[in-house]
């Protein structure tokens, strides 16, 4: 359907030989793309590919509930899935949905160190801590992640057709810092718009290319929701049968609820006030935690200090919580925000939406986020590594001045590498912030490291 970059994650972990050591785990949120990547991927480089889906072929569960034998494993798949063949070296085969199934998951220690068959293994719920209830041990160190997020916006410019020679060529402006030609810099700046409405789930950006109609956009943003929505509180207990804590279901949907109205405010910190009246983060911490453990949900944490390695100065209890998809955000505020947004009004919300799409973008590319904040009202938007040093980055929808940034680059010369603006500017340099525009986030974010 559409190009992803986990297709060659994929082939990686198999042409290095790590298929044989390791299964491929590929974690992400419902919807993303998951089983479409992995089994394209399968089909083009396997003889036989063995597919189950354990949400919706139950019966092959039966499969793996008796002794963890690999021989005894797919006879029994053999009969239940008629077109099952085993191959050794030459087939694949993928666990959709493995949480639906610990022993499936437990038996891939077992396959792994029979050697005949490759494993893949997906899952939409396999971050959520506890959610199988069925003791059943986890293959610790045969396991290898992949993580899958919605579409970045360059595999949103490929759905769209955009060429690979503009993109080779801003990703020379930004390597040689030199302004990108008008036309290409307008027409991006116009994509990257469309991009923060329409989000990265594949249904929905199929529905944007094929249909031009933001309001079927919308409603297929809307659907998502509420699939999501039926997953709050979900586990299975220790039968593997379906059960909701509605307690927690309840926590989870105003945590979620409120993320519009908390990256509204001013000051954009996540605040257990506007949930409930004399609310406290032990009731509502896990609640926050599953969402973000879920993948709808992503975390920045305050900084105490701006030192290196910056997880050692993170400020766990101050943090803002952000949508881990821009388009869904934009479809839970009310229905004009989609027009001023493609207008060129990125201002709205207080830059909220603006500063979301680049914590998407940090996000995607494994990047740690953190944000740095003084009881003073000085405030960086995201702190990172560059060069192994620390960088600012900052998101003006406005023009701004990069007061705060200004300031910290004066106060750390020798800590601070360099500020990264974000904006609709063009490329340009000046006294340690390189301003550029907002459809070359990635390319920065790609650069950065982990800490």
């Amino acid at each position: 359907m559409f190009k992803r970059k986990i297709y060659e994650s994929l082939i990686r972990w198999k042409e290095s030989g790590l298929c044989k050591k390791k299964a491929a785990f590929v974690k992400g949120l419902r919807q993303v793309g998951k089983t479409f990547a992995v089994t394209e991927f399968a089909n083009s480089n396997y003889e036989n590919v063995v597919y189950i889906d354990f949400k919706r072929n139950t019966s092959a569960k039966a499969a793996f509930a008796g002794d963890i034998d690999v021989d005894r494993i797919t006879l029994m798949l053999t009969a239940v899935i008629h077109d099952a063949k085993f191959v050794p070296g030459k087939t694949v085969i993928i666990l959709d949905e493995v949480q639906e199934c610990s022993r499936a998951r437990f038996s891939i220690k077992a396959f792994i160190e029979d050697g005949r068959y490759d494993i893949i293994a997906t899952g939409s719920l396999l971050g959520i801590k506890g959610y199988n209830r069925k003791n059943s041990d986890v293959p610790v160190g045969f396991e290898h992640t992949i993580r899958m997020y919605p579409m970045d916006f360059e595999e949103f410019l490929w759905a769209c057709g955009t060429s690979d020679d503009i993109l080779s060529y801003v990703r020379d402006c930004y390597t040689n810092r030199k302004k990108v030609d008008e036309p290409i810099h307008s027409k991006l700046l116009d994509m990257f718009s469309r991009y923060i409405c329409v989000g990265g789930m594949p249904a929905v950006v199929r529905t944007f290319i094929e249909r031009n109609d933001m309001n079927e956009v919308r409603r297929d943003q809307l659907d998502l929701l509420e699939q999501y929505r039926d997953d709050f509180g979900k586990h299975l207990d220790e039968n593997e049968e379906e059960v909701f804590d509605a307690d927690m279901l309840e926590r989870i949907n105003l945590v979620f609820d409120s993320i519009p109205s908390q990256l509204s405010k001013e000051n954009k910190k996540f605040q257990y006030s506007k949930l409930s009246k004399n609310a406290r983060g032990k009731k509502y911490d896990p609640a926050i935690q599953w969402l973000v453990d879920y993948g709808l949900a992503v975390r920045s944490c305050n900084l105490s200090l701006l030192q290196l390695p910056l997880s050692g100065n993170k400020e766990d209890s101050t943090f803002k919580l952000y949508m881990a998809d821009s388009g869904l955000l934009v479809s839970m505020l009310e229905k004009g925000t989609c027009a001023k947004i493609m207008s060129g009004d990125l201002y709205i919300y207080k830059g909220a939406i603006f500063e979301n799409v680049i914590s998407e973008i940090l996000r995607n590319n494994s990047a740690r986020l953190y944000y740095y904040h003084r009881d003073s009202g000085l405030e960086v938007d995201f702190v990172s590594c560059y060069d192994s040093e620390i960088c600012l980055i900052e998101v003006k929808s406005t023009t701004g001045n990069s007061k705060s940034a200004k300031t910290l680059l004066q106060e750390h010369p020798d800590d601070i590498r360099i500020c990264f603006k974000f904006g609709q500017y063009n490329v340009g340099f000046m006294n340690g912030i390189l301003t550029l525009p907002v459809y070359m986030a990635p390319l920065v974010a790609s650069e950065l490291s982990d800490v």
